[in-house]
């Protein structure tokens, strides 16, 4: 269990960066497995991040490199992986590592709705996301956040 305000908070960022990474890494690797849709699924998903702060004008196909919408959109993942490790640690932050484990992975599945099912009504666009892979790299990145959290609160 953590007692100072700032292990808190330093395990809880690291934990949303790591997640955040540990999860698109795995999102990547299965897209690669399963589909042959490597690049252009990953572009498609970053101008679909890069929407929310540049609008719609960056959708249109086709989906190829734009360093602008990379950036954007790699901010946008990062920033908002954070935020929801923050709220994950707080959660599981007095639970032991095996519940946190599977609090993690229902943290994940339930992060995956909320994105995929309630904020297309404001974001339309990520309707196009909602599948197996998503929802797969969603559950990893709930799982590697409390893990992550909770080795390093220890």
């Amino acid at each position: 269990m953590v007692t100072q305000p700032s292990k808190f908070w330093s395990a809880a960022l690291y934990a949303g960066i790591a997640a955040g990474v540990f999860s698109t890494v795995v999102q990547i690797l299965l897209w690669w497995v399963f589909w042959d849709a490597l690049p252009s699924i990953l572009y498609r998903d970053a101008r679909f991040a890069a929407a929310i702060i540049l609008g719609q004008g960056v959708l249109p196909p086709p989906a190829t490199l734009d360093w602008q919408v990379m950036f954007i959109a790699t901010g946008i993942h990062s920033g908002l992986s954070i935020i929801y490790a923050i709220a994950l640690s707080w959660l599981i932050r007095h639970l032991d590592l095996k519940t946190s484990l599977i609090a993690g992975s229902l943290y994940g599945l339930g992060v995956f709705v909320i994105n995929m099912y309630g904020f297309v009504i404001i974001f339309p666009w990520f309707i196009d996301t909602r599948d197996w892979i998503t929802a797969a790299a969603h559950v990893v990145f709930g799982v590697s956040a409390a893990a992550v959290y909770k080795i390093l609160s220890e």
